[in-house]
């Protein structure tokens, strides 16, 4: 589905919210996919090829456009050595590069501590950072780590993470969301930002040098050791990294139990004016949407624009829409991705 294609379908189901104009960021419609999956199509002469399914089908595919230059590269490289000695019970394929970084993970239905060697000799052979998985194991060769650079409003902004990470799997619109967020409150007086679902530090990081204090909630143990780690990358040090559910810090913020993971952490030290959200498809339930309604301005980052459409319905009857985008996260499919600032209303 064209991006036109989109915008139009999705500036009518927000119609009833917001009457201005929405602003919109494409894509471009190749080279910008930096995570990629692919099954393995067994060949009867005994090769593989990399495969996409259709429906319960599966078909194989030679290129994949859409993919980040590195990965495009990569992908016949990796396959004629998979060909040699590692394709055997092999099922599938994960890419993840970053403007810096590229890893693999290969997928097993079998014991790989069997091919440990063939698998190091692989990596050491393509210096590849390789992860290889089965039921149950996972070996890592070289490194998991990536390292990533963001070019926000013509600044860097490091971070590094791994594949166990939620990432933003567009770096173009991503970085366009940040600058859009960054643009948004720009005028506003701010104190300090409550973040949910904060993953590595993707908003985080690049926001805190405009609020006094940031505290972001992750439970993930892995993203806040990430988040943690880019605060130091980027010589941060006004942000505080907390492991609760947002319902945990509801509970924590409204004084009716008390966390060890907040030990240090002075809650009525903190004047919040920004909450930023980015949640996951369902978009937000009732008890996020009772702490947020409270602060003077919302950032909602949405990968749904039901769920988000949803919760619209709740929030404008505290705020009102200041600003509305829309971010083309996957060209040419229906998915599309918005972000909306919201004010309180006076």
């Amino acid at each position: 589905m064209h991006f036109e294609e989109k915008v139009a379908l999705n500036q009518a189901l927000f119609s009833s919210f917001f009457d201005q104009e929405i602003q919109c960021f494409s894509s471009p419609l190749k080279a910008y996919r930096t995570r990629a999956e692919f099954s393995i199509y067994h060949h009867e002469n005994g090769e593989i090829a990399y495969a996409m399914h259709e429906g319960k089908k599966k078909v194989p595919i030679t290129n994949f456009d859409i993919a980040d230059e590195k990965i495009q590269k990569f992908m016949p490289i990796l396959l004629q050595n998979l060909n040699e000695n590692l394709k055997h019970k092999l099922f599938g394929v994960e890419f993840l590069a970053t403007k810096l970084d590229l890893s693999v993970t290969l997928l097993y239905h079998k014991n790989i501590e069997t091919i440990i060697h063939d698998l190091q000799e692989l990596s050491t052979r393509l210096n590849l950072k390789l992860i290889a998985r089965s039921r149950g194991e996972k070996l890592v060769f070289k490194e998991e780590r990536l390292e990533q650079v963001l070019s926000i409003n013509s600044k860097e902004v490091k971070y590094e993470f791994n594949n166990d990470c939620f990432i933003q799997p567009n770096t173009f619109i991503n970085e366009k969301m940040i600058e859009w967020v960054i643009a948004c409150i720009q005028d506003d007086f701010k104190q300090d930002l409550l973040e949910l679902y904060c993953g590595y530090g993707n908003f985080t990081i690049a926001l805190a040098q405009y609020f006094n204090q940031v505290l972001a909630t992750e439970i993930s143990k892995k993203n806040i050791e990430f988040a943690l780690r880019n605060c130091t990358l980027n010589a941060i040090e006004n942000i505080n990294f907390t492991r609760l559910s947002s319902e945990e810090l509801s509970q924590a913020l409204k004084k009716e139990r008390e966390f060890n993971r907040l030990k240090g952490i002075d809650l009525d030290a903190f004047g919040f004016s920004h909450v930023l959200v980015d949640p996951p498809r369902a978009g937000l339930d009732l008890s996020v949407i009772e702490l947020i309604k409270h602060y003077e301005y919302i950032i909602y980052i949405s990968c749904n624009p039901v769920s988000l459409k949803e919760n619209l319905e709740i929030l404008c009857q505290s705020h009102e829409i200041v600003h509305f985008a829309f971010f083309d996260q996957f060209a040419n499919t229906p998915h599309l991705e918005c972000g909306v600032y919201l004010r309180k209303k006076a």
